[in-house]
């Protein structure tokens, strides 16, 4: 019998020990079977306050979500803490904006596993620390759009599929349609090629890539980015949900005001850059050069946008320098998980005003928030922006001043 205490990082319940218990909350008492550190089947003996009844059908068998054990309000107060947590562990302190949180059923984009069977297909998530696979019909996160092409994904497994190996299928909701991207499958052939581009007809799908081919297209899959139209390559990075981007995209709007000459680093599809180039010019640099050629296509189709440049570039090997970042006005920084540590460090000795930074980790937020503090730049507020609803993800956006 062990008492939790506190939440870890990926929202399992801790006690003292350590013993990380899952979907357990601070001041339960729980028994089960210690493993290792481990109690992964906790037997509730005295429930918290603040849990209730989990609201998805899926919850008990899904490892897709790991917090519908808890009332909203403390899930949202928890990964505020983890943000202030992280930042403390650097001696920061940061106002807080209010929070966004993404309503239900607003999923446009998630990456499913397909099995085929004997008999048809299994197509869903993985359950929680497990390679089995549960089906999600009734799943709450999922956009209606997506959840009704689950029998969609079924056919595509039982058919195309191999029973050795299951498939991987990022799903998009585009604004022309569903952009799906297949990978883990049979290798690419004439007559497979043909048949995937006849069923993708009869699915009504806007784009099918198989592998890295896209082998059907019946209208590009575009996604209106403010007043560009950008078709991302297959299975390209997009906000998770259009709420969330929004959300995004107001705090770096705000953050940038007035500069007339932007550079957005991490610029992906253009997510920041082609809103922000109704009013200023901006310089997109990225990693992936498909990505910056959606973006760049994206920009020159639409209408009544300043200059918007490119530069594929690694930053995280070779970043803009102070000199090269002279001159901006303001910066956009969104890198993945591992922060940007060099680019923050070159940010760091530069002098543009003003920085708009998004992040998905707080531990390297924190840590690069540093690096920027302690170069003369002021952290002025953060906003927990949370798109994946139920997770412990984290996401933020915050303004730095020098």
């Amino acid at each position: 019998m062990i008492t939790i205490t506190r939440l870890g990082h990926h929202g399992d319940g801790i006690a003292d020990g350590p013993v990380y218990a899952p979907r357990t909350l601070p001041g339960e008492v729980v028994e089960g079977t210690i493993t290792g550190t481990r109690m992964d089947a906790p037997r509730i003996l005295t429930p918290s306050a603040e849990r209730i009844k989990p609201p998805c059908p899926h919850y008990k068998s899904c490892g897709g979500c790991a917090l519908q054990h808890a009332r909203e309000d403390f899930v949202t107060d928890w990964k505020q803490g983890v943000i202030r947590q992280a930042l403390a562990a650097q001696g920061l302190l940061a106002t807080f904006r209010l929070p966004h949180i993404s309503p239900t059923h607003s999923r446009r984009r998630a990456t499913f596993t397909g099995r085929r069977l004997k008999k048809g297909a299994l197509v869903g998530f993985h359950a929680r620390a497990s390679d089995v696979v549960t089906a999600v019909p009734h799943c709450l996160i999922l956009h209606p759009d997506l959840t009704a092409a689950l029998p969609l994904l079924e056919d595509l497994t039982a058919r195309f599929g191999s029973r050795k190996t299951p498939l991987s299928l990022a799903l998009t909701r585009a604004d022309t349609g569903l952009d799906l991207a297949v990978t883990g499958g049979k290798a690419l052939d004439g007559p497979l090629r043909a048949a995937l581009g006849q069923w993708a007809g009869q699915a009504g799908l806007a784009r099918l890539a198989w592998g890295d081919e896209v082998v059907a297209q019946a209208q590009p899959p575009f996604h209106q980015i403010g007043r560009a139209q950008v078709t991302p390559p297959p299975g390209a990075f997009l906000q998770a949900t259009a709420e969330a981007q929004a959300a995004l995209q107001a705090a770096v709007a705000e953050t940038i005001g007035d500069a007339t000459r932007v550079v957005d680093l991490f610029a992906g599809c253009g997510t920041f850059a082609l809103p922000l180039a109704e009013t200023a010019s901006v310089h997109a640099v990225e990693g992936s050069g498909p990505m910056l050629a959606a973006l760049d296509a994206g920009w020159r189709q639409a209408q009544g946008l300043k200059r918007v440049t490119t530069e594929a570039r690694d930053l995280f090997r070779n970043p803009l320098l102070a000199g090269e970042l002279a001159g901006f006005d303001a910066a956009v920084i969104d890198p993945p998980r591992a922060g940007a540590e060099a680019q923050t460090a070159a940010l760091a000795a530069s002098a543009v005003p003003r920085i708009a930074a998004i992040s998905c980790n707080p531990v390297t937020f924190a840590r690069d928030a540093k690096a920027l503090c302690d170069a003369g730049y002021r952290l002025d507020w953060v906003q927990m922006v949370d798109q994946f609803r139920f997770s412990p993800h984290v996401e933020l956006a915050a303004r730095f001043t020098r």
